[in-house]
This record gives C-alpha cells, sequence and structure tokens, in this order.
C-alpha cells in the first residue's frame, strides 16, 4: 500500500491505524533520537535528512520498510536475524511492536556516519 503525499502528515494518514500507530512511533523515535534532522519527504517515503540522507522508513500491507542504507544495514545485519531483511533495507511486522532500541542504535549510528563524511568533505 503506497500512496504519494507531500508531506509526512498525509503520508501517514493514508494508512489503516495500526500501521499509522506504527508509522508514528517511527517518527516520534527519530525526532526524539535527532531533533536537528530535517523531515522530508524522498522517493516517496518519509525520511530525515541531517548533513544528507539519515533514513527512510515507509508503509506497507504487512510491515513497516526501514532503510538506515546500505552501511546501517550492515552494520547491525547479526541483529537483524528475525526479520525479513536486503542490502538496504529491513521489514518489521505490523503485527508485532517496533525494536524501538535497535531502530535508535541505527540512528544514532548514521548520524555518526554522516558527520564524518561531512567532516572529510569539508
Amino acid at each position: 500500500m503506497k500512496n504519494i503525499a507531500s508531506d509526512i502528515d498525509n503520508y501517514i494518514s493514508g494508512f489503516p491505524i495500526e500501521t499509522q500507530k506504527l508509522l508514528k512511533q517511527m517518527r516520534s523515535l527519530i525526532k526524539k533520537t535527532v531533533p536537528t534532522a530535517e523531515e522530508v519527504i524522498s522517493y516517496g517515503m518519509p525520511a530525515f535528512r541531517l548533513h544528507g540522507i539519515l533514513v527512510y522508513y515507509a508503509g506497507y500491507k504487512h510491515h513497516i520498510g526501514f532503510y538506515p542504507t546500505a552501511s546501517g544495514i550492515r552494520e547491525f545485519k547479526a541483529e537483524f536475524s528475525e526479520y525479513k531483511s536486503s542490502k538496504g533495507a529491513v521489514q518489521f511486522p505490523i503485527d508485532k511492536p517496533l525494536p524501538l532500541d535497535l531502530i535508535t542504535r541505527i540512528i544514532k549510528f548514521r548520524v555518526q556516519e554522516n558527520i564524518r563524511k561531512k567532516e572529510i568533505n569539508n
């Protein structure tokens, strides 16, 4: 279930209530972890940007997709064993709680990675 939205509130509102709850929880967690990050819609999905894209997330019929880039997946691959994952994404089932601690650690990793890249490029 993909919907094209101009902003994140509109994006989230297009999903069933249970999916909305998880998307709002994901959004809130990212905002709390990185309050200075900018929220954007990119590739039709909610994303957060700080010195470049940090993470994307998206709602689907049976899961919440989390896209911490390929480096975020590589760094935490061992912790994704109970989830379906690929080179750049992990799927969190709609019928289970989000792994908030893991997501927080991934976000913090991505922040540090983007800060290092910015310092190298300046």
